[in-house]
Formats: structure tokens, sequence, C-alpha cells
């Protein structure tokens, strides 16, 4: 048995500022050969990149993608979520037209852990998930994904683990370099009150001194960005014969099954998201036994937009005053209608978030062969959501007289278009004259119980009242952990090496759940909008548009008045909760180190135990006899033990050529939504639920979230071929398993909500036939109190499976005459589901990426492309709620061109670099449908490209 070195160009990499940690025993064998040949690790831009990038993945032990910087403070994108999604077996997700979701091995990012630093990272999203674009990329270094865990490695993920790592300064040359982008989105902004315009500004500063014992990386960075967009969104499709007075066709006959759109909400979206952010790292070695860092990264994160369009019903869900002109296998295509009044939508959010993270980390050298590891670190996250709707119309619901929507419609690949009625002349909703600030729909049933807007007398009763609603989630995120480690060198056959530790951390979420229903001052009559903006340009639907107005404005100024949420609907308080979680993680490592017959075998053998304990506390809340909801604490919680062994090996079993196998037990814990213990009862007011006697399809439900849920597992299997050619190409590929256990499905149960039952309040709201001879003048009771208690469960199973093919390659392996240019490509292909045949979340069948590249003399030019099939993802619904959704994936293209003035030989111009970008070249759009017909588009979102001009200055 023998230890091997690393060549000269990976141990140079892995000891400098952009490599990966190396442990003080491995830094002490390789500084003396890497001092040397500093040369190597000042390669910069794409292929200094590719060449860092591979050398920390050719060293690995487990199955590794990793992304390095082009230079300090310079991803190869402008988002962290952007230049993960290139990776094999990686695929981004767009949200409101920026990649921010992420999905690994077909696993979005709630199964996906993420650390800075080997440190558990807080997301600023909803539930564990981490949002990457809101993480600035000018505090990165290197971004390893690992596909296949260590013992050692305790933030985990059923689809893998992103750590996010930061410069390391201790013994480097002072740098300085600034960054600036211009940036400019492709679509001019449909609303008056933004434009299409950002810029995104760094500073970053490294520095050793006193003798080399004090190391500081300093970063601020701040960002504006304008996102544009266009939406259509489908309310869903109806059965054109669940309608008695349907109009008579005027060319197409239906048939039972065909379906027609029932109506739609759809509007132009502008936004611009401000960030700023402040990182730094200090390093201080007073003694060359003992290391102390302290890292800390803080973000400050608030986006603002604005989305103002219409929304109206179509046949059947909104009028039965409708013909159909065209019908094609099932589904209505063209046809016009009216008979309704259209809502006029202004409605704006605001998202405000701040992230504060600090890690001590102290790293003693106890003699030649140990060392101890003592870490600390402590994270937290504010986030508040305030969404405000707004409605106004041609006048408010109740007064006699007013014109109605008429409009003739196409079923396009785009969702709807619409055009003029071929004989109702069209309403002008642009015009002040003609538009009122009041709810053009009877909306505001629920403020049945407010005593001050029971009806007037003139028909004006609670339904007429809601004019808005504001929808205002705010979260609160801790996270404290402590770990202590030893590391130490034995010689036990093939085991060289061995790590024993433990880890503590304490996590809290909550979650309070406010809202309002809005009324305008002038009700029970209507009034003008007090200040217009100008009109919000509606073209991409066949509509020159609507007026468009500040109401988060007048929200925030006190215009409405608001009525509390919480008082009438039992969703509030069923929703807001707090869930936490103290987990003691214990693990040992022994590492691998062998040759056999000039084979190389590395690797580590290992087992965690994780002892969880949890606790959630939240409401159980019902509507009272009172007519206000009642709600009373409730909590629950578990405890439980985890056992995850782990292996990796990894056989060079010829120079450069690897073959690599994994075996693991792995988890994710459960979402923070679901282990709520809250339970609600919900009721339809409508009609055709109180009247049906089925059960299942009456007016009760209920729904429950489950504290003693216990984490979700998998136990997988991988194997991966790599052959390292060069230093900056490679080729590899990979089988994975993975067989799922405990994934939480729903649970549904049949209750009795009789004891709920209100007289009057829960009764039908109109006259009924009760016979052939006679008529009952006034409500009926529900036909059924039985109804479903939807709830989530352990138990569910599953797999999922894939290939990955992946590969660097410089050209010059072709011809010399090629120098400078090359491509990195891959593609994933998996194949997963559950036992009841419902989909993973997050998994395309298919993704694909490359990148074409050219560097040299100073030019760089890249084009980078990914493809992914469509998959099961999430949609904001009912009071912001996550629900899902199908997404049609989609194919994105990239590129940059940019000059590095380091090779121009123009003095004072040595450390500028300038490049232009263009994000999204071919407009690609975000589809998402019912999933069985592509054809029933249920949104439809267009972003536009986007450019970027920047400056990068290094002195």
């Amino acid at each position: 048995m023998t230890h091997f070195k690393l060549n000269l160009i990976k141990a140079a990499l892995l000891t400098s500022g952009f490599g990966l940690s190396a442990s003080p025993a491995l830094a002490q064998e390789t500084n003396a050969e890497a001092a040397d040949n500093t040369e190597v690790i000042q390669v910069t831009g794409i292929r200094g990149s590719l060449i860092r990038a591979q050398a920390i993945k050719q060293e690995s032990t487990s199955i590794v993608e990793v992304l390095s910087a082009e230079d300090i403070g310079k991803l190869p994108d402008t988002s962290v979520a952007e230049s993960l999604a290139r990776l094999p077996g990686l695929a981004g997700e767009r949200r409101n037209g920026r990649t921010s979701g992420l999905s690994i091995r077909g696993f979005n990012e709630n199964y996906v852990g993420t650390s800075l630093n080997g440190r558990e990272l807080l997301g600023m999203g909803d539930n564990r998930g981490v949002e990457y674009d809101l993480y600035p990329t000018e505090i990165i270094s290197n971004i390893v994904v690992s596909k296949t865990p260590e013992a050692g490695m305790t933030t985990q993920g059923i689809g893998g683990t992103v750590d996010l790592q930061t410069i390391k300064p201790l013994g480097k040359d002072r740098t300085i370099t600034v960054n600036g982008n211009f940036e400019q989105n492709g679509k001019d902004s449909a609303n008056p009150d933004f434009d299409n315009t950002g810029h995104r500004l760094s500073l970053n500063y490294v520095d050793s001194f006193a003798d080399d014992t004090i190391g500081i990386a300093l970063v601020l960075a701040s960002m504006e960005t304008p996102r544009q967009e266009e939406q259509f969104r489908a309310w869903g499709y109806a059965d054109v014969n669940q309608g008695s007075d349907r109009r008579a066709t005027d060319s197409a006959t239906s048939s039972a099954g065909d379906l027609v759109l029932g109506g739609h909400d759809s509007f132009v979206r502008s936004a611009l998201l401000e960030r700023q952010s402040i990182a730094g790292v200090l390093q201080y070695a007073p003694t060359d036994d003992l290391m102390i860092q302290v890292d800390a990264l803080y973000i400050d994160f608030e986006e603002n937009d604005v989305r103002r369009g219409l929304e109206e019903g179509g046949a059947e869900w909104g009028t039965g005053a409708y013909n159909i002109t065209n019908i094609e296998d099932g589904l209505v295509t063209a046809g016009y209608y009216d008979g309704f009044h259209s809502v006029i939508r202004n409605d704006a959010r605001s998202q405000a978030a701040d992230l504060t993270t600090i890690g001590i980390n102290l790293e003693y050298q106890i003699n030649d062969n140990w060392t101890a590891v003592l870490d600390y670190s402590t994270g937290k996250v504010d986030k508040t959501i305030t969404d405000v709707e707004s409605y106004s119309g041609i006048g408010r619901v109740g007064i006699d007289n007013r014109p109605v929507a008429a409009r003739s419609w196409q079923q396009t690949s785009t969702g709807v278009v619409y055009s003029d009625h071929p004989t109702i002349a069209p309403l002008d909703y642009t015009d002040p004259d003609l538009i009122r600030l009041a709810g053009p729909q009877g909306w505001g049933g629920a403020l049945a119980p407010v005593a001050e807007f029971q009806d007037t007398g003139n028909g004006f009763g609670p339904s007429s009242a809601q004019d808005g609603f504001v929808n205002q989630p705010s979260f609160e995120e801790e996270l404290d952990s402590l770990r202590f480690q030893v590391n130490g060198l034995i010689e036990w056959s093939i085991f060289t090496g061995i790590e024993i530790g433990a880890v503590y951390s304490d996590r809290s979420k909550s979650k309070v759940n406010s809202g309002a229903f809005l009324t305008a001052p002038t009700w029970p009559s209507d009034g003008p909008i007090p200040e217009i903006l100008g009109v919000a340009d509606l073209s991409f639907l066949g509509i020159n548009g609507v007026l468009a107005y500040d109401s988060l404005g007048l929200f925030n100024s006190g215009y409405y008045t608001a009525t509390d949420a919480a008082l009438l609907e039992t969703s509030r308080q069923g929703d807001s909760y707090k869930v936490e979680e103290e987990l003691l993680t214990v693990y040992a490592k022994l590492d691998i180190n062998a040759e056999f017959n000039d084979m190389y075998l590395t690797g580590n053998l290992g087992i965690q135990v994780v002892d969880s304990e949890q606790t959630s506390s939240g409401f159980d809340s019902v509507i009272g006899t009172d007519l206000y909801v009642d709600f009373t604490p409730t909590s629950g919680g578990n405890s439980y033990t985890d056992v995850l062994p782990t292996l990796n090996l990894s056989l060079e079993f010829t120079e450069s050529q690897y073959l690599r196998m994994a075996l693991a037990k792995v988890l994710t814990r459960p979402r923070m939504d679901d282990m709520r213990p809250n339970n609600q009862v919900s009721f339809a007011f409508n009609d055709s639920n109180i009247l049906n006697p089925t059960v299942g399809q009456g007016p009760f439900s209920g729904s429950a979230g489950n504290p003693n849920l216990t984490p979700i597992e998998a136990n997988q299997f991988d194997l991966s071929y790599e052959n390292y050619f060069s230093d900056d190409g490679f080729f590899a590929v990979s089988f994975f398993y993975k067989d799922l256990k405990n994934w939480h499905e729903s649970g549904n149960t049949v209750t009795d909500f009789s004891d709920f039952y209100i007289p009057g309040y829960h009764d039908s709201t109109g006259d009924h036939d009760i016979d052939e001879d006679g008529v009952l003048d006034g409500p009926l009771p529900p036909q059924t109190f039985l109804g479903g208690v939807s709830y989530r469960q352990d138990g569910l199973q599953g797999f999922v499976r894939g290939w990955e093919l992946q590969g660097s390659v410089p050209l010059t392996i072709i011809h010399d005459s090629l120098a400078g240019f090359g491509v990195v490509a891959s593609a994933t292909f998996l194949d997963g589901k559950f036992d009841d045949d419902t989909e993973i979340p997050g998994l395309s069948d298919e993704a694909y990426s490359l990148t074409a590249y050219y560097e040299s003399n100073g030019f760089e030019v890249r084009i980078s492309g990914t493809k992914r099939d469509q998959f099961l993802s999430e949609t904001r619904g009912l009071s912001l709620s996550l629900t899902n959704a199908t997404d049609a994936g989609g194919e994105l293209w990239d590129a940059q061109v940019g000059y590095d003035f380091g090779e121009s030989g123009i003095d004072g111009l040595e450390g500028l670099r300038v490049t232009l970008q263009g994000q999204n070249l071919t407009d690609e759009p975000t589809i998402q449908s019912n999933g069985a017909d592509a054809r029933q588009i249920t949104q439809y979102q267009s972003y536009g490209r986007n450019f970027l001009l920047g400056v990068n200055y290094s002195f």
C-alpha cells in the first residue's frame, strides 16, 4: 500500500483561493510543490474556470459537479441558478422571468441540501428550498454539487447537496476588483410607472498582511434588475354541455365532453428586483497550529412588481351567452360571447426579505497526525409579501344598466387572443370617464357578518363591498448550528484517515398568513380612480389596454377600508404556524487510500446517525355561530432516529481514468408547510355544492397538516466512468438509481361536518323547485354533511433512475489551428415515478446543456443553451398558497462576447475586461397546461430578451 501524490496543477489549484478547501496536512504536503508552479493557477477566463473545476472534480472521492469563478467576483453567468442549470443532472426553472429554482436528478430545490462553506444555508422562499438567484455571484469562488454524500456531510437532500464556497484570502496578494453592468430588457415596459433598465455593481477586496497571518476578503454588491412579462392565465376549461342556456353554435356541433375556456385573468407585468449584499471572510493564523476563520453574509432583497390586466369570465363559468364557431378534437378553439362584467385588475406585489448568516471556525493542529475543528454558525431570514388586488370596471355590482363585455376569441398556442364581437361594440377600458374604482362582480360574500356592510336597502349588501384584497404573509426562520470534529491519520489496512464528529442544530420557521378585504370609501356608491398613471398595454391579448394606477400606494396610504380576513376566513389561522426542529447528528468516516497493481483506490466508508425532535404549533379554525372565525391553539410533534450509511469508492485504473461507485442512504426532511398541526373547516358557498348529495361533492371540506411526518428517504446507487485526457478536457458517463421510501402523499378521509352547520349561513342562496307542483321561496340546507378532509401522510414509495453524459473538449485535440475553441456539453435522461403513478416534482425526462466557446489573445466568445422537457412545478394559487402545475419546460439560449485588455499590451488597462451578454435570445416562453392536453394552456408567460454590458477591472 502506498500513498500517491496529486499532480502539480491539481495541488496548486486545491490550495489556491479558487480551489476546494484542503486539509492542513494536504496543504503542508503540496504547498512546497505548488509554490514553484504558481503560474498555473493564474489562468483566468473561461479556460481557467474549466481547469479549476475539473481539478476539483477529478480529485474528489465522491461523484460531484463543480463550477469555478472565471476571475474574482465573476461566475460564468449573472446568476448562481443560471450557472448551476448548465451542469449535468441539473436543470433550472424560471419563475417570473428569472431562473430561480433548481432540480438535481429530477428533484426540485425543496429536496436539495444547500450550504455555504459547508454550513446549511437558509433560503428566502416559503419552504426549505433555496432560491439560488438571490445569492450574489460576486461572493462565489467555487460551487460543488455533491451527488453522492459522505458521512461528514450533514446538509443533505434526496437530489444532492449544493455547497457555495467563498474565497479564502490568507496568503493572497492584494486585489481590488470592481464590476459594473448596465442591464436592459428587450421588451418595452407595458406599464407606465416602470422601465426596462437596471444595473449591477460590486466591489471585491482581497488582502493578506501581518506576515500572512491575517487574510481579509470583502464583497459589496448592489443590483437592480428589471423584468417585463406578458401573461395569459386561464381559469380552466369547462364542459360545454353543463350550461342550460347556451346559444346554438354558429357552425360547429358540440358533444358530451367537449371543453371550452371558462375564463381568464391575464396581464402585463413589470418588476424591479433590488438586492444589496455584504460578504466578508477573515482568516487569522496566530500560530502554525491554529487557524481561525470568520465569515458573514448579509442580503437585503426586495422585489416590487405590478400586474395590470383583465379578469373575465367566459363560456359556462362567466356567461351562458356564447356561440361556438369552431371545435377541434374536443376543444372549442373559436367563438364569441357577451354578458359578463369585466374586472380591471391593478395588482401590485412587494416582496421584502433579509438574510444574515455568520460562521466562526477554529481549526487546531493537535500534532502531525490529528486535527480538531470547532464550528459555530447562526442564520436568520425575515420575509414579508404584500400582494394587493385592486378591482375597477364599469360601475359597482348592483348598479342597473351597466354595459357588459362582448368579445370574440381564438384559442392559440399562446393561450387566447381576443377581437371584437361580430355585432356588439367593444368597451373602452382606457376611458377615465367610464371606469370606476369599485368591484364589478359580487365577490364580497365572505363579508356577510360585518355589520357596516349590511344591506343598505338599495340592494347593496356585503357581496358588493369587496373592491380588492391584500395577502400579506410573513415568514421568520432561524438556524443555529454547532459542530465539533476530529481528523486523524491512521494505518488500518486500506484505511488511512478517520473523521469523527457531532453536529447540533436548532431550527425554527414561522408563518403568519395575514390578509384583508379592501373596500373603497365610496361604497355603496362608486367613484373615479383617484390618480391615473396612464395606460397598461394589453395588445398581446388583442385588447388595447386598461387604466393604470398605484394600488399598493392606495393601500399603504390607508385609502381602503381594510377588514381583517382572519375574522372571516378559516384559511388565515389555518395556515399560520411555527415549526421547530432540533437535530443531533453523530458521524464517523474512514478514508480509503491504497494502491493495487498500479491502480489507485480512494474513497470513504462512513455512517451518520441523526436524532430528530420536531414540534409544531398553530391553530384549528372554523366558522363560529356568530359567523366569525373561531380558532384554538393546537400543537404536535414527533421524535425519531435515522441511520445513514455511505460508501464512496474511486478507482484510478489507469492514468487519469476513474471508475467511481457509491452506495448511500439519504434523506430530505419534511416540507415545513406540511408539518403544521393546523386543522380547518371550509365551506363552498355555491348552490351546485350545497344541493349536491354526493359525498365529496358537497359544500363541506377540511384540511390538516401533519406534525408527525418523518423524513423522505432513498437508498441510492451510483456508478460513473470519468476520463480526464487533458488539464481542460474530460468526458464521463454516469448511472444512478434511487429507491424512494416514505415520500409524503395526500391522504383523505370522510368526516361528518354536522357540528359545524349554521342554519341560514350554510344554506343555499336562491329559490329552488322542491317538486313538480310547488316552489320553496327560500334557501335549502346542504344535502349532505359528509365531506373529505385532506392531509399529508408518510408511506409513498417510488424510484428515479437516470443516465448522465458529459464532456469538456478543447478542440485543439482535433487540430492546432482550433486553439482557443472548446465545447462543454451534457445530456441527462431520467425515468421515475411514484407507486401511485404520480409525478416526481421537478423531474424532466430529458435535459441538455451546450456551451461552445472561443478564447484567445484576450477575446472571449461563448454561446450557451439549456433545454428540458416538461415537469411538475408549483405556482401561487389562492391566498398565495403553492399549488401543483405542469411546466412545459423550454429551451434557453444565451451568448457572451468580451475582451480582456490584459492581452492588449496597453499600459494601465491590464486589469480591464469588457463583456456584452444576451440572455434568453430566442425569447423562450414558459408554458403550463392541464397536462393531458397541451392545447389547454393554463398559463403562458413571455419575458423578452435581456442584455447586459459589463466592465470588470482588477488592480
